[in-house]
């Protein structure tokens, strides 16, 4: 391939500038991020391992001695997180600095103060003001992330606070170390007076996609313990890399925010890295389709619901991603605010930024309207379903534009929608805001068809839920349907299973096949060794003959292996479909030789279909795409079949002899690329 990719200085926060090229699709020549660190002192070394080793200990005698004390135990992980910062650094070379050596002291010294104070029963940094540095146990993989906060004296313990979100820049070296060392030391360069602003980790450089936008949500969850939020007061912010995050988190998410404000980044992949990044691009067709997920021009529509100041500097090449979002709100026939810095690269200019706070600022005081009369909605997929009161809770077809526009008429107690590309949504107002009489039946016309739904709750609430069949619609009951379809959370592509709780499940049985075996033990490795990488976390892993009930109901199982190797693939593979034995792995009508074949798939476990397993694979891009991240997109759909005497690169696990996305109800279609 022609690969002429080059990764420029604006794109970094490091005064490096590196060059992507045919070599970085040699695995063992791509340049590695996180990049090695350098030696330090022995002394220096061996001083900070006793520390290490000594923190940790403090921190499990905590966790059993706070048993008892659930509000304490609560806030382990704001201990946790300095233990994890130096260990992490020793243990994976990820030490850059010679300073840093000074601050890995810091950081032992703070877990050190707080593990004393949790076990005296206080914790005063939960009331501090000013920096403030905050860890929360994740979900996802019970690993421990850090966030900052900068907290004003003005913030008070029950009146509701406006809540900034700021997503940081691309930085190859910003290890958790790092990162910690920062939220002690700078604010970061907007500070309203009165908002308490949280300064995201978003799982180190991924841009804050799959787990770390789930970083997001989850750092919310935890400063709400120790703050009152204002859920109409929530703003994202971000520059370079951030600015890139704050474009998806705007248009994905566009309900949940007061307003966005974007500077710089990416907007989506294939113009940025044809134009921007100068590459070739010849993508599958799968891979074009998934690009829906990320790309925030597909859903520039939502920001109809969402204010955005956007901001550019006049000469900084990664003006692009606004100039793009410009041109799909035209085609919308919406005007994008996009301020731009006269005569400056890559950074805010003093003016802009100014009328910048004041934009944003004037929005926040006006908070977000949680019930407006009108939604415009856009989405390829249930993974974003959501906005304020309207649920999209069906598609005709995935990876396909799906759109809905919705209109209150109070007067009239009605609601007015047209669909497209819509099989089942709902709409939904909570305690006290519905805004229709509680008395009388509300009236909803779907396309054209006029429905009576049931009157709203005494309380001022009102859900009801739409089903359509054979062109019509209906009023259906919520219900808890196990009917396999796909459905918001269980959606696919294979990447979607790591949003939410999983685990890796290990063989411990002989493979049917040798080469096949070998080459999903070294995945499995690389699966676990990249996701800690990445997503600064230890894949939760057990062997087969270990997992339970528990395991099952609550987690996504990601099962390495074949059916004889693994027992618990053994127990679901007649229910697949995809057929996997001995004599070959069979796909519709064909069959591939399972002596060098093997699937890789995403589908509703077939012991709990409210939960996901995946076949033999972990998030799907690979290390050439770490060098880019607009390249970080899924690269497989819902399934694959891999044939293993092809060479495993860093861009694909091996040869791809076809591969495909399943039908609405998980169902393997007959033409779909194949």
């Amino acid at each position: 391939m022609n690969h002429r990719a080059i990764a420029l200085l604006s794109l970094f926060f490091t005064p490096i500038v590196f060059a992507d090229g045919p070599k970085d699709n040699i695995p063992d020549q791509v340049r590695p991020i996180p990049p090695p660190g350098i030696k330090i002192a022995d002394p220096d070394r061996a001083e900070l391992e006793k520390g290490v080793a000594a923190l940790g200990h403090e921190i499990e005698t905590l966790r059993a001695t706070l048993k008892g004390k659930p509000a304490l135990l609560e806030l382990l992980p704001d201990v946790e997180i300095y233990h994890k910062a130096v260990d992490w650094a020793l243990r994976y070379d990820e030490i850059y600095k010679p300073q840093d050596v000074a601050v890995a002291r810091d950081m032992l010294t703070r877990g050190a103060e707080r593990a004393q104070a949790l076990r005296e029963g206080k914790s005063p940094w939960t009331t501090q003001t000013g920096l403030v540095a905050r860890g929360y146990r994740s979900k996802i993989d019970g690993s421990v992330q850090p966030y900052g906060l900068v907290v004003p004296a003005s913030v008070a313990p029950t009146q509701p606070s406006r809540v900034d979100f700021w997503f940081h820049g691309r930085g190859e070296n910003l290890t958790e170390l790092a990162f910690l060392d920062q939220r002690h030391k700078s604010p970061g360069q907007f500070t309203p007076p009165e908002a308490i602003v949280v300064h995201l980790y978003g799982r180190y450089s991924c841009a804050n996609k799959f787990a770390g936008e789930v970083d997001l949500f989850e750092a919310l969850e935890n400063v709400k313990r120790s703050y009152a939020v204002d859920e109409n007061r929530l703003v994202v912010r971000g520059f370079s890399m951030g600015g890139a995050a704050c474009w998806q988190f705007a248009v994905h998410h566009a309900g949940r925010w007061c307003a966005a404000a974007p500077g710089a980044g990416f907007s989506e992949t294939a113009d940025f890295l044809r134009t921007y990044q100068e590459e070739v691009l010849q993508p599958t067709w799968y891979e074009q389709k998934l690009w829906h997920l990320y790309d925030s021009t597909d859903y520039a529509l939502n920001l109809f619901n969402c204010p955005t100041v956007a901001y550019s500097g006049e000469i900084d090449r990664q003006k692009q991603a606004a100039d793009m979002m410009v041109k799909a709100l035209h085609a919308e026939g919406m005007e994008l605010t996009h301020l731009i810095g006269p005569k400056t690269a890559h950074a805010y200019q003093p003016d802009a930024m100014k009328e910048i706070i004041r934009r944003v600022d004037a929005i926040a005081h006006r908070g977000r309207n949680p019930v407006p009369d009108q939604i415009r909605f856009t989405t390829w997929t249930l993974r974003y379903n959501e906005c304020l009161w309207l649920t999209l809770e069906g598609l005709e077809k995935h990876w396909e534009r799906a759109r809905v526009d919705a209109d209150i008429d109070r007067a009239a107690r009605a609601i007015k929608a047209t669909t497209k590309n819509v099989s089942a949504l709902a709409f939904s107002f909570g305690s006290g805001l519905c805004p229709f009489d509680v008395t009388k039946r509300v009236q909803v016309t779907l396309d054209g068809q006029t429905l009576e739904a049931p009157v709203p709750q005494t309380d001022r609430s009102w859900t009801a839920h739409f089903s359509k069949a054979s062109g019509k619609w209906a009023i259906v009951a919520a219900t808890d349907d196990i009917t396999l379809a796909k459905r918001p959370g269980l959606q696919g592509p294979i990447d979607d299973a790591f949003f939410d709780s999983f685990t890796m499940v290990r063989p411990t049985g002989m493979p049917l096949n040798g080469k096949v075996g070998q080459w999903a033990a070294a995945e499995m490795a690389h699966a676990v060794e990249h996701w800690r990488k990445q997503f600064r976390g230890d894949a939760p892993m057990k062997d087969d003959t270990a997992i339970t009930d528990e395991d099952i109901s609550s987690r996504n199982l990601v099962l390495w292996g074949d059916p004889q190797s693994n027992k618990v693939l053994a127990r679901i593979a007649d229910k697949l479909p995809i057929q996997w034995d001995a004599q070959g792995v069979h796909v519709g009508g064909k069959t591939f030789d399972s002596a060098h074949h093997l699937p890789i798939l995403i589908f509703p476990n077939p012991l709990n279909p409210k939960r996901y397993v995946v076949l033999n694979s972990g998030f799907t891009y690979r290390e050439y795409d770490y060098l880019n991240n607009a390249r970080q997109v899924p690269k497989l759909p819902d399934y694959a079949i891999v044939d293993v005497n092809l060479p495993v690169t860093t861009r694909l696990p091996g040869g791809i002899s076809t591969a495909g996305f399943f039908g609405e109800h998980w169902e393997l279609l007959p033409d779909d690329g194949r």
